[in-house]
């Protein structure tokens, strides 16, 4: 299969977007051996508008396990221990809206270009490993 770059390897792709300025890429590629990993790219805008910045993750299949073990843990610290209270199924803009009320009543408005209402994965998109 050929990416868009012109290369071989691209087995599967998905662009997660998350925010006006972060977008996800989640690409399974081959190595020269055969065996398969997935890359994880996070881009961001600068705010310049006119580059980007990106940081990538190599996972390998042997690590696949492991990894997610230490993503769930992490997760369901912030979930249960951190943050128990934030409502995760909820968009993230209807929810800082919410916790940001100031003391004369006045919403502060927060729906600037770091809160996307579409960031989230449906239960039907999950990842599966």
């Amino acid at each position: 299969m050929e990416n868009q770059n012109g290369k071989q390897g691209g087995f599967y792709s998905r662009k997660l977007k998350a925010g006006k300025r972060r977008t996800y890429f989640f690409d399974v590629r081959n190595t020269k051996q055969g065996d398969f990993y997935l890359t994880i790219t996070e881009s961001k805008k600068r705010f310049d508008n006119e580059s980007f910045e990106s940081h990538k993750i190599f996972l390998y299949k042997e690590d696949f396990k492991k990894f997610m073990e230490a993503l769930q843990d992490g997760v369901n610290h912030i979930k249960t221990e951190l943050m128990p209270d934030f409502d995760y199924d909820t968009d993230r803009q209807s929810y800082f809206q919410s916790q940001s009320n100031e003391p004369n009543g006045n919403i502060i408005d927060k729906t600037d270009e770091d809160f996307n209402t579409n960031s989230a994965i449906s239960d039907d998109e999950q990842i599966n490993w």
